[in-house]
């Protein structure tokens, strides 16, 4: 193994034969493989396991005469290339959001006008959805390029439909260039539009019907054998309306695949490595699918150590790190991830709830359930009245404009037990900053998303008659029913 960093290994520094600390450049890496050449012949090297660093070294180590195990660098940037890809997208006849290309200003504004706002914008080959934004007008697209990225032939921009209001999803799979396996297909909690790594998202899906899920896999495999994957991939989807759209597909893993072997017990990345090393998946056990659990994972995020920082989620990557809660039904396993992640969610006591107009249906029954379950709700002018209107008793309270005492002097003397903020639109986001960064400060639980807000009511509920008990992954692995 290959490591430019210590810590990485430092628990572990026992899985490799031979360590080497040396920096990954192309040079570097030569120099090291030239010297395992010389103590016999050298198989192969496995470029899919360390992120985007390995991947950009694979061409210049296929140059140099370097056999690389797994999928093909021509492969990966194939699935890289956006206008490649597009193609083998629509030679394969499958559904992706409308996207395009931009490499000036104007031609961006052309493209994301052709489209419709709002739009996905992103620079093209980074990591961890850096500088990525919802744009909604021109007038914030010009302040986009001006302020975030640097637009030009040599660095286009990528800009996508954007889905509103629809639930992605990720799924991994396995080839060998034959056969095709699905290891895992994940429902996200948030809504698309708010980075992979920040959002919750469960094994199996929670909420999805299964024709959409046998779909998705359908879909999976077929990418997978025309991109002559040997390895892991991932893909990205978005459901909308029951219809399934591509977002993305990865031959190098991701984040999800610990996620996934930990959810179903199986060593899924040795398993990548044993076929990128050419076994094939027939010798190998079936990999479990049909679990009678509900595994959640859950980000872990830095707020609490950068005051300032807005907490609301985003396309733009913020989290540090995840947990994972596991039991037989979905409520109280996301409630044991809000625990892992430190949240600790209410029993009783008073939930604001400020939210877009597009989420005030989605949160309608959850502030029903608050109610029934004993919770005072307090609500700012607009919610307060669309939940009035539907006949739920909440109490109405300032804005920070609309004067004193508003909802953050309310934080702030303690008397909120948890919030739900759902914004939309730069204005409104700014509105609330102050909301976040005082319920941050006093350390309330809030979520800023619906999806993941009822949720919460769902996990409270569950929370409610229930003591959690310690159990180990290996007793929910022997489970069969």
């Amino acid at each position: 193994m290959i490591n430019c960093n210590p810590e990485t290994v430092s628990t572990d520094y026992d899985t490799s034969d031979r360590l080497y600390f040396e920096p990954l450049t192309a040079e570097d890496v030569l120099e090291i493989l030239r010297v395992e050449q010389s103590n016999g012949q050298l198989l192969g090297v496995i470029v899919q396991f360390g992120g985007q660093t390995p991947l950009k070294l694979a061409q210049a180590l296929e140059d140099a005469g370097i056999p690389i195990l797994g999928t093909s660098p021509d492969a990966i940037d194939l699935a890289e290339d956006r206008e490649r890809f597009s193609d083998l997208v629509e030679k394969l006849g499958l559904k992706q959001p409308q996207n395009g290309i931009a490499r000036s200003r104007d031609e961006a504004v052309h493209v994301a006008s052709t489209i419709g706002y709002p739009v996905l914008i992103r620079p093209s080959y980074v990591l961890g959805g850096r500088a990525m934004e919802i744009v909604d007008s021109e007038a914030q697209l010009d302040d986009y390029i001006a302020t975030a990225v640097q637009v030009s032939g040599d660095s286009p921009v990528l800009i996508d439909q954007y889905l509103r209001d629809a639930i992605e999803c990720d799924v991994d799979a396995l080839c060998d260039g034959d056969q095709v396996v699905v290891v895992g297909v994940m429902q996200h909690i948030e809504e698309a539009g708010i980075h992979s790594g920040d959002s919750a998202c469960t094994i199996p899906p929670y909420s999805l019907p299964p024709e959409v899920v046998a779909e998705m896999e359908r879909q999976a495999e077929a990418l997978a054998m025309a991109l002559g994957v040997r390895g892991l991939m991932n893909v990205q989807f978005a459901v909308k309306d029951g219809e399934v759209y591509l977002i993305e597909a990865t031959p190098p893993p991701r984040r999800t695949v610990p996620f996934v072997a930990k959810a179903i017990g199986q060593p899924v990345a040795k398993i990548a490595a044993r076929v990128m090393a050419g076994e094939k998946l027939s010798s190998f056990p079936p990999f479990r699918r049909e679990l009678p659990y509900m595994a959640v994972k859950e980000a872990v995020f830095p707020f609490a150590r950068f005051p300032g920082v807005d907490p609301v989620l985003s396309p733009e990557m913020k989290s540090t790190g995840e947990v994972m809660g596991i039991d037989r039904d979905f409520a109280t396993a996301f409630a044991k991830s809000q625990l892992g992640a430190g949240t600790r969610l209410p029993q009783e006591g008073t939930v604001f709830v400020s939210v877009k107009d597009t989420d005030k249906p989605v949160i309608l029954p959850a502030v029903r359930d608050l109610l029934r379950l004993g919770f005072r709700v307090i609500a700012t002018g607009g919610t307060a009245k669309y939940l009035a209107d539907a006949g739920v008793a909440v109490e109405r309270v300032n804005k920070v404009a609309e004067g004193r005492p508003h909802i953050v002097d309310r934080i702030i003397d303690g008397e909120v037990a948890m919030i739900f903020n759902t914004t939309e639109g730069w204005q409104s986001l700014k509105d609330s900053q102050s909301i976040r960064a005082s319920a941050l400060k006093a350390k309330v639980p809030q979520f800023t998303t619906a999806a993941a807000s009822v949720a919460s009511v769902q996990a409270i509920e569950a929370l409610g008659g229930a003591k959690l008990e310690v159990t180990s992954l290996q007793a929910y692995y022997g489970q069969t029913s």
